[in-house]
């Protein structure tokens, strides 16, 4: 019984196929029972075979057995890197540098890659700090790439602060299984074909055939109701189309010509010792028989013999009809599996001698999945070389198919902590789509981050809000102003735009309250709030527009509050005051520069010496409630005021009046002063922008710096930086 896990190149992904440590017949294992010498043999002897998760078990009897072992706590570590077991691994390498560092020089730089892809990258930032400062090894470029690793961790931080506007989710169970899902294609808008295992159990080797778990093609159909196709599947159905499926093979990787001619797809052949090699094969459609053709190699230098060639997409890149797939061949390579492409003769039926992508677009380690988007001119794709989020991220870059620009990340939430793969869009007007993930959230069979599935990407309709900023006076736009764009409820700032007109725009995504409030030295702060909260994804894109009204500061200029009101004789403000009085906190937060006196009133009950007394009280109850919003207390001043300038009368005609009365029972603001360097001075050196979260301006911190050209050359250490676990070179 063996645990099997390889880099199988059908896919670029990682399959895991195998057992746990028990007899086909249901006995007991009893490699369990071996003395520590001889288990220790069995465990190294199933992970050189590449059965790691068997290997891992008994690692772990191991362990327990010797705690303070370093070849087993690294070994388990190796076994929990390689299964993508990303917390225990890096606990492990975190233990076998600690017992051995001299020994284990290189853990904690994997440690950090499992941090990482964990998604834990300050912890992930110290190992790689760690390491540049211990390291003492002859690849002067291992510096280089634990730096590279520190700089996806802050870019990663970066990206989830500033999110990419679309939602993932899960296909769903009718899609994706415990097992590896791959290359999803879209039917058009209404199904998906792509390729699975189609296994929720454990699959054991040597007890279940072949055929029952070899990746294969299936397709499901979108779910509808009575007015729309919906975003989820029915239940997967074998796909017949064509002679595509083989039992002894692993399959995968559809693609269609142009015009649907052509269908595209991968085969890959196991050996004996569990190396995946992956050929490219096409299918003709032949229009008389209304039949496809029996699948043939397209041509000899496609799948250039010793390597392995895998993930086609044949697309229209301006005029020509461009066949671009991943290969490890080695002449020509930037390193590891690259980035190809031959163009198609469709007049001949002939296919140009392969070309790489260059090193603008591939690394010295893997480049794979390859989608062209012939309608915006752009390649993406995944590699694990650059800098990224962790694993293997989706790029994107302009041109094709000899030059490429522009090449950058494309950021949360598309890519994640885990390997994110075979990105592709639908034909539609939004550009949704699909990728490939281990992300959490994955269905499993042995660990949350242990196997692939399909992933659902929805683009997020584009709101805005636009407006303008007009003294609330004379009318008139006030030119230089701040303006800021707040998480209504925690008063977080998501982003400021430097106006020079007095006008601004902000995308503000959905499903959220903000405030906009304006801001420029001599005047009060205006604000408007705008809601996305009841926004969906089947929404159109929408802009809102509004003023926010500003204000001069004058000594004069009074800030009256409604709704503050005290009972009768007493100090402390009634319950229902609160919402005014957080209009008071808003104002201060709003007005950083402004200090503030707080006015009291009493109605003309009672002594004057009373009434002074006892508006002093409700002055410093204000005082205390909005200090304990963290408003300072330096900014305030609190006056007692007494019985002096009511607002309404206290008796009509002879008679008491209670609500004239309650509304002299009253708390008026009065601006005493004004800091200008507290405020958020314009700077008319910073630009203004469009869309500060699309991808263009976002592509500015995700963009990636590859203009120095790595020579390729892996680096001496075992340690594979930038690559994903368990790549066979």
């Amino acid at each position: 019984m063996r645990r099997k896990f390889w880099l199988f190149s059908l896919i670029g992904a990682f399959i895991t196929l195998g057992t746990l440590h028990v007899f086909a017949d249901g006995k007991e294992d009893p490699a369990s029972k071996l003395p520590f010498k001889k288990k220790l043999a069995w465990a190294n002897g199933l992970f050189r075979e590449g059965s790691y998760y068997s290997a891992e078990e008994y690692y772990a009897q191991l362990k327990k057995e010797q705690p303070r072992n370093p070849y087993v706590t690294y070994m388990l570590a190796e076994c929990l890197y390689k299964t993508r077991d990303y917390p225990p691994a890096a606990e492990s390498y975190q233990q076998a540098y600690e017992l051995s560092p001299e020994l284990y020089p290189d853990c904690p730089y994997k440690e950090g890659v499992m941090r990482k892809q964990n998604g834990d990258y300050e912890k992930a930032i110290d190992n790689f700090k760690t390491y540049i400062k211990n390291y003492r090894g002859k690849n002067k470029k291992m510096k280089i790439y634990a730096q590279r690793e520190i700089d996806g961790c802050i870019m990663a931080i970066n990206s989830l602060n500033n999110p990419g506007k679309a939602f993932v989710k899960n296909a769903g169970p009718n899609v994706n299984t415990a097992y590896t899902e791959l290359s999803p294609l879209p039917l058009g808008d209404t199904a998906l074909l792509f390729a699975t295992m189609n296994q929720n159990k454990i699959v054991v080797y040597g007890k279940d055939k072949r055929k029952d778990f070899v990746s294969r093609f299936m397709w499901a159909p979108k779910e509808f109701d009575r007015t729309r196709v919906k975003d989820s599947f029915e239940v997967a159905m074998k796909f017949e189309d064509g002679r595509f499926n083989d039992p002894k093979y692993h399959v995968g990787n559809g693609s269609w010509s142009p015009g649907a001619s052509r269908f595209y797809f991968t085969k890959c052949k196991e050996d004996d010792s569990m190396k995946i090699t992956c050929k490219i094969y096409v299918s003709e459609f032949n229009k008389k028989t209304g039949a496809w053709g029996n699948p043939q190699e397209p041509d000899p230098s496609i799948n250039e013999e010793g390597s392995s060639n895998t993930n086609p997409y044949c697309a229209m890149v301006g005029k020509k009809e461009v066949l671009y797939f991943s290969s490890n061949r080695k002449l020509q390579s930037a390193g590891g599996f690259d980035i190809w492409y031959s163009v198609y003769d469709s007049a001949r039926k002939t296919y140009r001698r392969p070309q790489n992508c260059g090193k603008k677009l591939n690394s010295p380690y893997d480049e794979i999945t390859p989608y062209y988007d012939s309608k915006h001119g752009k390649l993406y794709y995944a590699s694990n070389g650059w800098v990224g989020l962790g694993g293997f991220d989706i790029y994107c870059a302009d041109g094709g198919p000899t030059r490429y620009t522009n090449l950058h990340n494309l950021g949360f939430p598309i890519n994640s902590p885990a390997d994110d793969m075979y990105y592709i869009q639908d034909n539609g007007e939004k550009d949704n789509g699909y990728i490939v993930s281990n992300r959490l959230g994955s269905y499993f069979v042995k660990n949350p981050t242990c196997c692939d599935d399909i992933w659902r990407v929805i683009k997020e309709p584009s709101f805005y809000v636009k407006g303008v900023v007009v003294d609330e006076l004379t009318n008139a736009i006030i030119p230089q102003t701040v303006v800021k764009m707040s998480d209504e409820a925690t008063a977080a700032v998501k982003d400021t735009f430097y106006s020079k007109e007095g006008n601004f725009l902000f995308y503000t995504p959905m499903g959220n309250n903000y405030a906009i409030t304006a801001d420029k030295a001599g005047y009060i702060s205006g604000r408007t709030t705008i809601s996305t909260s009841g926004k969906s994804t089947m929404d159109p894109d929408d802009t809102t527009m509004v003023t926010i009204y500003m204000h001069k500061i004058t000594k004069d200029f009074e800030f009256h509050v409604q709704n503050v009101y005290y009972n009768f004789d007493k100090g402390d403000f009634q319950p229902d005051s609160y919402g005014a009085l957080d209009s008071l906190v808003k104002f201060m937060q709003d007005n950083p520069s402004v200090s503030v006196e707080i006015r009291s009133y009493t109605d003309n009950k009672g002594e004057d010496a009373y009434n002074d007394e006892l508006s002093v009280k409700r002055a410093q109850a204000v005082m205390s409630y909005m200090s304990s919003k963290n408003i300072d207390r330096g900014r305030m001043v609190a006056r007692g005021e007494g019985e002096k300038n009511p607002i309404a009368p206290n008796e009509i005609k002879g008679k008491d009046n209670p609500t004239g009365r309650q509304y002299n029972r009253r708390t008026e603001f009065r601006i005493i002063g004004d800091i200008p360097e507290k405020r958020i001075i314009y700077d008319i050196n910073r630009p203004e922008y469009i869309d500060k979260s699309g991808v263009e301006d976002r592509n500015k911190n995700l963009k990636i710096n590859n203009d120095e050209e790595d020579d390729g050359t892996p680096p001496d250490s075992d340690v594979t930086p930038g690559s994903h676990v368990g790549n066979e070179k």
